[in-house]
């Protein structure tokens, strides 16, 4: 079992600032609708009409929820044409985002009683 060194004046400062960063990114994620967009867009680039039509809610709310995401550095968006693609901006956060939509919105594990069931155990 490795020991974990002394908490240093600088070691602190670290933390802090990090916990800082973590917190500013969880209060970006902490909109439902926002974080909706997210386990969209943790699937591919998607464009405003497309999010709009998915989600089933006005333009201008989606424009509003990709804006705040965009100044918190949440994703970044790629011009085609006339589109704009949205996408998550960090390959660690859309990691996250993944294992959140596998938590609250992936289909259930079957329960051990189900699973026995289907392989006749």
């Amino acid at each position: 079992m490795t020991e974990t060194p002394p908490l240093t004046a600088e070691a602190l400062d670290d933390f802090l600032t990090k916990a800082r960063a973590a917190s500013n990114l969880l209060k970006a994620l902490s909109h439902e609708t926002r974080l909706l967009m997210l386990c969209m867009l943790c699937q591919g680039e998607k464009t405003v009409t497309e999010i709009e039509h998915f989600l089933g809610i006005q333009q201008a709310v989606v424009s509003q929820q990709l804006a705040r995401l965009r100044s918190d550095k949440v994703v970044q968006t790629r011009r085609e044409g006339r589109q704009i693609y949205y996408r998550i901006a960090d390959p660690q956060l859309a990691e996250l985002i993944s294992v959140l939509y596998k938590m609250y919105c992936g289909p259930l594990p079957m329960q051990r009683s189900e699973a026995e069931a289907h392989t006749g155990a």
